[in-house]
């Protein structure tokens, strides 16, 4: 008769469980759990059954990240939110943040321009054909969120650079001129870090976190016509979506 193995257990140190605090809190701050004011350290301390101590260094971590501001005899308070962008559908910014606000764009370069090759490979143009360039810095009023450089294909990219790019989704403009909705996109999504110019534009500082977006969106035929290189402030920006595990994935059996 087999036994079974006995799971090793190594002591948990203060700084992983201040981490494992920070990530509930941080996700509850993204949810608005908290109007304003988090609960007191004492408070924290019980409902996550460690120190005060742990409490503190968690909070150290969401201080650092921006999220919070903390006083003595005041609390401590959400400094700011995050607005969330969905990976799971194919939207733009203007879209997809329009409960909070009106984005704007600052069209920043519209041009046509000979794309590096690897560019022109991914939007299946022959080798010199020219593609549209679009640059712009977006803002939700008067915040910059994200710096956008897109590669068009040329047909639909020189109608696009006709169009109102200041307060438009580049999106929205493609299925106007085509006449019929997108159809699917293939997107990575990367951290790196902000470069000056980067940091600059989008009044960061430098080194700061950014999201790096890259999505290349087809009509609904399948035919390439944007690629898109994002770049989104980290601290400003949360990526969400829903996942389904495949059936194929889940063919497990009992031995």
């Amino acid at each position: 008769m087999s036994s079974q193995p006995t799971p090793l257990r190594a002591p948990v140190r203060r700084a992983d469980r201040a981490r494992q605090v920070a990530d509930v809190l941080r996700q509850q701050i993204h949810a608005e759990t908290f109007a304003h004011t988090l609960p007191s350290e004492g408070e924290l301390a019980a409902e996550f059954a460690v120190s005060r101590n742990t409490v503190r260094d968690a909070l150290a971590l969401l201080k650092d990240e921006g999220l919070i501001e903390r006083a003595p005899k005041v609390g401590t308070h959400v400094a700011q939110r995050k607005y969330e962008h969905g990976i799971d559908t194919l939207r733009g910014l203007k879209e997809t943040l329009r409960e909070h606000g009106e984005v704007r764009n600052e069209v920043r370069v519209a041009t046509t321009v000979t794309p590096p090759p690897a560019v022109a490979r991914r939007l299946d143009l022959n080798p010199g054909e020219q593609a549209v360039y679009i640059e712009r810095l977006r803002f939700l009023g008067e915040l910059p969120l994200s710096l956008d450089l897109t590669y068009l294909a040329p047909d639909i990219g020189a109608q696009v650079i006709t169009r109102d790019l200041e307060r438009n989704d580049v999106f929205a403009l493609i299925e106007e001129i085509g006449g019929g909705p997108l159809g699917s996109a293939d997107l990575v999504l990367e951290a790196i870090t902000a470069d000056p110019h980067s940091a600059a534009a989008l009044q960061m500082p430098e080194d700061g976190a950014l999201l790096l977006l890259e999505r290349l969106t087809r009509l609904d035929d399948g035919r390439p016509v944007d690629l898109e290189y994002i770049r989104f402030r980290g601290d400003r920006i949360t990526m969400r979506g829903s996942l389904v595990r495949p059936a194929e994935s889940s063919d497990w059996r009992l031995i």
